[in-house]
Protein backbone atom coordinates (compact mmCIF):
# COMPACT_ATOMS: atom_id res chain seq x y z
CA UNK A 1 0.00 0.00 0.00
CA UNK A 2 2.78 2.40 1.02
CA UNK A 3 4.79 1.64 -2.33
CA UNK A 4 1.15 2.26 -4.17
CA UNK A 5 0.77 5.60 -2.44
CA UNK A 6 4.26 6.57 -2.90
CA UNK A 7 3.89 6.18 -6.86
CA UNK A 8 0.82 7.81 -6.95
CA UNK A 9 2.15 11.02 -5.38
CA UNK A 10 5.28 10.64 -7.95
CA UNK A 11 3.24 10.13 -10.55
CA UNK A 12 1.58 13.99 -9.50
CA UNK A 13 4.18 15.93 -8.48
CA UNK A 14 5.92 15.30 -11.85
CA UNK A 15 3.01 16.00 -13.72
CA UNK A 16 3.57 19.77 -14.48
CA UNK A 17 0.77 20.15 -16.95
CA UNK A 18 -1.91 19.83 -13.43
CA UNK A 19 -0.37 23.52 -12.83
CA UNK A 20 -1.39 24.75 -16.39
CA UNK A 21 -3.85 27.29 -15.76
CA UNK A 22 -6.15 25.64 -17.79
CA UNK A 23 -6.39 22.05 -16.30
CA UNK A 24 -8.87 23.65 -13.23
CA UNK A 25 -10.89 20.21 -13.98
CA UNK A 26 -7.94 17.82 -14.16
CA UNK A 27 -6.99 19.53 -10.56
CA UNK A 28 -9.97 18.64 -9.00
CA UNK A 29 -10.20 15.15 -9.97
CA UNK A 30 -6.38 14.82 -8.63
CA UNK A 31 -7.91 16.51 -5.70
CA UNK A 32 -10.85 14.09 -5.21
CA UNK A 33 -8.20 11.17 -5.64
CA UNK A 34 -5.99 12.53 -2.80
CA UNK A 35 -9.29 12.80 -0.73
CA UNK A 36 -10.38 9.17 -1.21
CA UNK A 37 -6.86 8.59 -0.04
CA UNK A 38 -5.60 10.56 2.56
CA UNK A 39 -9.03 12.06 3.84
CA UNK A 40 -9.94 16.08 3.63
CA UNK A 41 -7.31 18.90 5.20
CA UNK A 42 -4.13 17.66 6.30
CA UNK A 43 -4.92 13.94 6.20
CA UNK A 44 -4.05 13.02 9.68
CA UNK A 45 -7.46 11.14 9.82
CA UNK A 46 -6.17 8.54 7.95
CA UNK A 47 -2.27 8.84 8.53
CA UNK A 48 -2.03 5.92 9.94
CA UNK A 49 -3.61 4.14 7.54
CA UNK A 50 -2.21 5.42 4.62
CA UNK A 51 1.22 4.76 5.24
CA UNK A 52 4.11 6.70 6.64
CA UNK A 53 4.34 10.45 7.89
CA UNK A 54 6.78 11.52 4.67
CA UNK A 55 4.10 10.40 2.30
CA UNK A 56 1.46 11.99 4.09
CA UNK A 57 3.54 15.51 3.91
CA UNK A 58 4.21 15.07 0.24
CA UNK A 59 0.19 14.62 -0.56
CA UNK A 60 -0.51 17.85 1.85
CA UNK A 61 1.92 19.99 0.07
CA UNK A 62 0.60 18.95 -3.32
CA UNK A 63 -2.92 19.80 -2.43
CA UNK A 64 -1.68 22.92 -1.20
CA UNK A 65 -0.23 23.63 -4.81
CA UNK A 66 -3.08 22.32 -6.55
CA UNK A 67 -5.82 24.70 -4.45
CA UNK A 68 -3.69 27.41 -4.55
CA UNK A 69 -3.64 27.19 -8.04
CA UNK A 70 -7.95 26.59 -7.82
CA UNK A 71 -8.22 29.99 -6.03
CA UNK A 72 -5.84 32.03 -8.03
CA UNK A 73 -9.19 31.25 -10.99
CA UNK A 74 -11.82 31.19 -7.92
CA UNK A 75 -10.17 34.75 -7.34
CA UNK A 76 -9.92 36.59 -11.20
CA UNK A 77 -13.13 35.16 -11.95
CA UNK A 78 -15.02 37.27 -8.49
CA UNK A 79 -12.81 40.39 -9.53
CA UNK A 80 -14.74 40.34 -12.65
CA UNK A 81 -18.18 39.89 -11.10
CA UNK A 82 -16.79 42.90 -8.10
CA UNK A 83 -16.19 45.15 -11.34
CA UNK A 84 -19.76 44.62 -13.07
CA UNK A 85 -18.30 42.98 -16.12
CA UNK A 86 -20.29 40.74 -18.18
CA UNK A 87 -19.48 36.63 -16.40
CA UNK A 88 -17.49 35.58 -18.98
CA UNK A 89 -14.91 33.90 -17.00
CA UNK A 90 -17.41 32.33 -15.08
CA UNK A 91 -19.25 31.14 -18.13
CA UNK A 92 -16.09 29.62 -19.85
CA UNK A 93 -14.82 28.00 -16.35
CA UNK A 94 -18.71 26.42 -16.74
CA UNK A 95 -18.16 24.95 -19.78
CA UNK A 96 -15.05 23.36 -18.91
CA UNK A 97 -15.99 22.19 -15.73
CA UNK A 98 -19.37 20.54 -16.82
CA UNK A 99 -20.07 17.25 -18.75
CA UNK A 100 -20.68 18.56 -21.97
CA UNK A 101 -24.13 17.16 -22.41
CA UNK A 102 -26.97 18.67 -24.13
CA UNK A 103 -29.46 18.23 -20.53
CA UNK A 104 -28.22 17.81 -16.53
CA UNK A 105 -27.61 14.88 -15.16
CA UNK A 106 -30.84 13.64 -13.57
CA UNK A 107 -30.89 13.74 -9.83
CA UNK A 108 -29.90 15.48 -6.99
CA UNK A 109 -26.17 14.41 -6.55
CA UNK A 110 -23.33 16.98 -7.26
CA UNK A 111 -20.65 17.64 -9.59
CA UNK A 112 -17.30 19.47 -10.13
CA UNK A 113 -19.52 22.43 -11.20
CA UNK A 114 -20.37 22.76 -7.65
CA UNK A 115 -17.19 23.11 -6.84
CA UNK A 116 -16.43 25.73 -9.36
CA UNK A 117 -19.12 27.69 -7.71
CA UNK A 118 -18.31 26.96 -4.28
CA UNK A 119 -14.77 27.70 -5.06
CA UNK A 120 -16.33 31.51 -6.84
CA UNK A 121 -19.06 32.25 -4.16
CA UNK A 122 -17.21 30.92 -1.06
CA UNK A 123 -20.54 30.67 0.96
CA UNK A 124 -19.76 30.60 4.81
CA UNK A 125 -21.64 27.35 5.96
CA UNK A 126 -22.83 27.31 9.75
CA UNK A 127 -20.64 25.13 12.13
CA UNK A 128 -24.11 23.66 13.34
CA UNK A 129 -26.82 22.99 10.63
CA UNK A 130 -29.74 24.21 11.77
CA UNK A 131 -32.59 21.26 12.81
CA UNK A 132 -35.44 22.08 10.55
CA UNK A 133 -38.58 23.03 11.97
CA UNK A 134 -42.03 21.33 11.83
CA UNK A 135 -42.79 21.18 7.77
CA UNK A 136 -39.61 22.35 6.93
CA UNK A 137 -36.75 20.42 4.85
CA UNK A 138 -33.18 19.66 6.02
CA UNK A 139 -31.84 21.85 3.83
CA UNK A 140 -29.67 21.14 0.76
CA UNK A 141 -28.37 23.46 -1.76
CA UNK A 142 -29.43 22.81 -5.54
CA UNK A 143 -26.93 21.26 -7.48
CA UNK A 144 -24.78 24.07 -10.44
CA UNK A 145 -26.17 22.25 -13.06
CA UNK A 146 -29.85 22.25 -12.43
CA UNK A 147 -29.43 26.24 -11.47
CA UNK A 148 -27.82 26.85 -15.13
CA UNK A 149 -30.88 24.94 -16.44
CA UNK A 150 -33.53 26.67 -14.50
CA UNK A 151 -32.06 29.43 -15.77
CA UNK A 152 -31.80 28.78 -19.45
CA UNK A 153 -35.19 26.93 -19.70
CA UNK A 154 -37.42 30.00 -17.53
CA UNK A 155 -35.86 32.53 -19.60
CA UNK A 156 -34.80 34.63 -16.47
CA UNK A 157 -33.81 37.94 -17.99
CA UNK A 158 -32.70 41.24 -16.06
CA UNK A 159 -36.39 42.65 -16.72
CA UNK A 160 -37.64 39.97 -13.88
CA UNK A 161 -38.03 39.49 -10.58
CA UNK A 162 -36.84 35.99 -9.00
CA UNK A 163 -38.21 35.07 -5.81
CA UNK A 164 -36.54 32.33 -4.23
CA UNK A 165 -38.45 30.36 -1.59
CA UNK A 166 -36.17 28.64 1.03
CA UNK A 167 -33.46 30.09 -0.05
CA UNK A 168 -31.11 28.79 2.04
CA UNK A 169 -27.40 29.50 1.03
CA UNK A 170 -28.28 31.76 -1.51
CA UNK A 171 -26.57 29.79 -4.52
CA UNK A 172 -29.97 30.74 -6.73
CA UNK A 173 -30.62 33.95 -6.39
CA UNK A 174 -26.90 34.68 -6.43
CA UNK A 175 -26.20 32.99 -9.58
CA UNK A 176 -28.93 34.39 -11.07
CA UNK A 177 -27.97 37.75 -10.92
CA UNK A 178 -24.60 37.22 -11.54
CA UNK A 179 -25.52 35.64 -15.00
CA UNK A 180 -28.97 37.27 -16.11
CA UNK A 181 -29.23 40.77 -14.22
CA UNK A 182 -32.36 39.75 -13.04
CA UNK A 183 -33.78 41.47 -9.66
CA UNK A 184 -33.67 38.20 -7.00
CA UNK A 185 -34.79 37.68 -3.72
CA UNK A 186 -33.78 34.94 -1.38
CA UNK A 187 -36.82 34.28 1.46
CA UNK A 188 -34.94 31.96 4.39
CA UNK A 189 -35.91 31.26 7.86
CA UNK A 190 -32.92 30.24 9.27
CA UNK A 191 -30.47 33.44 10.54
CA UNK A 192 -27.38 31.57 9.76
CA UNK A 193 -28.16 31.40 5.89
CA UNK A 194 -29.14 34.99 5.43
CA UNK A 195 -26.06 36.05 7.21
CA UNK A 196 -23.91 33.77 4.95
CA UNK A 197 -26.03 34.53 1.86
CA UNK A 198 -25.98 38.59 2.99
CA UNK A 199 -21.68 38.44 3.28
CA UNK A 200 -21.61 36.74 -0.08
CA UNK A 201 -23.52 39.33 -1.87
CA UNK A 202 -21.39 42.12 0.05
CA UNK A 203 -18.11 40.78 -1.18
CA UNK A 204 -19.27 40.23 -4.29
CA UNK A 205 -21.00 43.44 -4.79
CA UNK A 206 -24.17 42.64 -5.98
CA UNK A 207 -26.62 44.96 -5.45
CA UNK A 208 -30.07 43.67 -7.42
CA UNK A 209 -29.37 40.37 -4.74
CA UNK A 210 -31.50 40.55 -1.10
CA UNK A 211 -31.82 38.53 1.06
CA UNK A 212 -35.50 38.26 4.11
CA UNK A 213 -35.06 36.27 6.87
CA UNK A 214 -38.89 35.78 6.75
CA UNK A 215 -41.23 32.80 6.27
CA UNK A 216 -41.83 31.82 3.08
CA UNK A 217 -45.79 32.31 3.96
CA UNK A 218 -45.62 35.86 5.24
CA UNK A 219 -43.04 37.26 2.57
CA UNK A 220 -44.39 39.37 -0.44
CA UNK A 221 -44.57 37.67 -3.41
CA UNK A 222 -45.95 40.72 -5.42
CA UNK A 223 -42.75 41.89 -7.31
CA UNK A 224 -41.91 38.53 -8.16
CA UNK A 225 -42.27 37.01 -12.01
CA UNK A 226 -40.18 33.89 -11.32
CA UNK A 227 -40.73 31.79 -8.49
CA UNK A 228 -38.10 28.38 -7.38
CA UNK A 229 -38.86 25.96 -4.87
CA UNK A 230 -36.79 23.31 -4.09
CA UNK A 231 -38.60 21.70 -1.98
CA UNK A 232 -38.53 23.61 0.76
CA UNK A 233 -41.15 22.80 3.12
CA UNK A 234 -44.22 20.57 3.00
CA UNK A 235 -47.85 19.74 4.05
CA UNK A 236 -49.93 22.76 5.46
CA UNK A 237 -46.76 25.57 4.63
CA UNK A 238 -46.54 24.46 1.02
CA UNK A 239 -50.32 24.40 0.26
CA UNK A 240 -50.43 28.17 2.00
CA UNK A 241 -47.66 29.44 -0.44
CA UNK A 242 -49.06 27.76 -3.28
CA UNK A 243 -52.45 29.38 -2.93
CA UNK A 244 -50.55 32.68 -2.70
CA UNK A 245 -48.95 32.00 -5.59
CA UNK A 246 -52.09 31.24 -7.18
CA UNK A 247 -53.63 34.37 -6.00
CA UNK A 248 -50.67 36.43 -7.70
CA UNK A 249 -51.28 34.44 -10.74
CA UNK A 250 -54.42 36.39 -10.99
CA UNK A 251 -52.59 39.45 -11.78
CA UNK A 252 -49.91 38.72 -14.05
CA UNK A 253 -48.27 36.12 -15.68
CA UNK A 254 -46.09 34.03 -13.20
CA UNK A 255 -43.41 31.15 -13.90
CA UNK A 256 -42.78 28.92 -11.47
CA UNK A 257 -39.65 26.53 -11.59
CA UNK A 258 -39.28 23.38 -9.12
CA UNK A 259 -36.85 20.72 -8.48
CA UNK A 260 -37.53 17.73 -5.86
CA UNK A 261 -41.04 16.06 -4.51
CA UNK A 262 -42.78 19.50 -4.80
CA UNK A 263 -42.98 18.80 -8.84
CA UNK A 264 -45.54 16.70 -8.37
CA UNK A 265 -47.58 18.60 -6.19
CA UNK A 266 -47.77 21.43 -8.65
CA UNK A 267 -48.30 19.43 -11.42
CA UNK A 268 -51.78 18.63 -9.75
CA UNK A 269 -52.65 22.16 -9.80
CA UNK A 270 -54.83 23.24 -12.85
CA UNK A 271 -54.05 27.00 -12.64
CA UNK A 272 -50.14 25.90 -13.95
CA UNK A 273 -49.46 24.26 -16.99
CA UNK A 274 -45.90 22.93 -18.46
CA UNK A 275 -44.67 21.64 -21.59
CA UNK A 276 -42.41 19.16 -20.10
CA UNK A 277 -43.09 15.49 -18.49
CA UNK A 278 -43.12 16.57 -14.18
CA UNK A 279 -40.00 15.09 -13.02
CA UNK A 280 -38.62 15.46 -9.63
CA UNK A 281 -35.19 15.04 -10.67
CA UNK A 282 -35.16 17.81 -13.13
CA UNK A 283 -36.17 21.37 -13.05
CA UNK A 284 -39.27 21.90 -13.79
CA UNK A 285 -40.84 24.87 -15.03
CA UNK A 286 -44.12 25.79 -14.53
CA UNK A 287 -46.82 28.86 -16.25
CA UNK A 288 -49.54 30.48 -14.79
CA UNK A 289 -51.49 33.66 -17.14
CA UNK A 290 -53.04 35.91 -15.54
Amino acid sequence: MTTELDNLIAHFEADASLFDPDQLRQRMEVLDELDAHFGEADGTALMAASGPARIVERATVLRGRLESANAAIYRSIRDQIRNGLPPSELLRWVKLCGDQQNAPAPGLGYDYLDELISGVLQLREPYNAPQPEPEMVFYQPTPARHIFQMIQISGLSGSDTLIDLGSGLGHVPILAAILTGAHSIGIEIEPAYVASARDCTCNLGLDRVTFIRQCAGDADLSTGTVFYLYTPFTGNTLKMVLRRLQRESTHRAITVCTLGPCTLTLAEKPWLRTNAQPDPNQITVFRANA
